[in-house]
């Protein structure tokens, strides 16, 4: 006699509360997995502008830095003829440099007359194709940055006395007493450059100028 056994096979699936409450886990690891990648993307954004605004400032500091430690005492005759000294400066300065590069090899002088102004919340430098301007002598500007908010510059003179303009008064007096109505060709030691820019906060800088 052949005893057979039979029992239930007992197979069993999800229930919908459990389907439910995976969907549930499986949705909040997604919103945290997203929000953790979000924030590292934000961070990473962030970085890439803070790098970008130092480097934009980095190459201005490099610019300024050429022209101030070139700076030659070279005057030069203005649109009108009148003699101007070769560096001034006050909140806009302008000065004589060497070093002009001539790769193509033109007929004109290796000295180069530029400025920087600051104009619209933006820092411009400014150069001249000629040392004694004409009146059609038009200068090229180049825009060098945006959000700057100010910019204010001082002027150490041989005897190591800051002034806010170049040449400073006591000099202007001077020239005036003596009545040549030539301006000396002086050059100050060091320029200090103080901006202010709307991220990177204040940013202040001192250039040496060749003796």
């Amino acid at each position: 006699m052949i005893m057979m056994l039979t029992g239930r096979s007992q197979v069993r699936g999800f229930t919908l509360l459990e389907l439910l409450i995976a969907l549930a886990i499986f949705g909040l690891l997604s919103v945290m997995s997203y929000s953790g990648l979000k924030t590292v993307m934000d961070q990473h954004a962030q970085t890439d502008a803070v790098a970008d605004r130092l480097g934009e400032m980095q190459k201005l500091y490099l610019v300024m830095q050429r022209d101030l430690e070139q700076v030659v005492p070279r005057t030069i005759r203005g649109e009108y003829g009148d003699i101007q000294p070769a560096f001034a400066g006050s909140e806009v300065m302008e000065f004589t440099r060497g070093g002009w590069s001539n790769p193509l090899g033109q007929p004109r002088s290796s000295l180069q007359r530029v400025g920087y102004a600051f104009e619209d919340e933006e820092l411009v430098r400014y150069h001249w194709q000629v040392l004694d301007r004409a009146q059609d002598s038009l200068p090229v500007a180049q825009p060098l940055t945006a959000g700057v908010s100010s910019m204010s510059v001082r002027y150490l003179s041989p005897a190591n006395k800051w002034s806010a303009s170049w040449p400073d008064v006591a000099t202007l007096t001077a020239v005036a007493a003596a009545g040549s109505g030539r301006l000396p060709d002086d050059l100050p030691k060091a320029v200090e450059v103080i901006l202010e820019h709307e991220h990177l906060g204040e940013l202040v800088w001192l250039f040496r100028v060749p003796q």
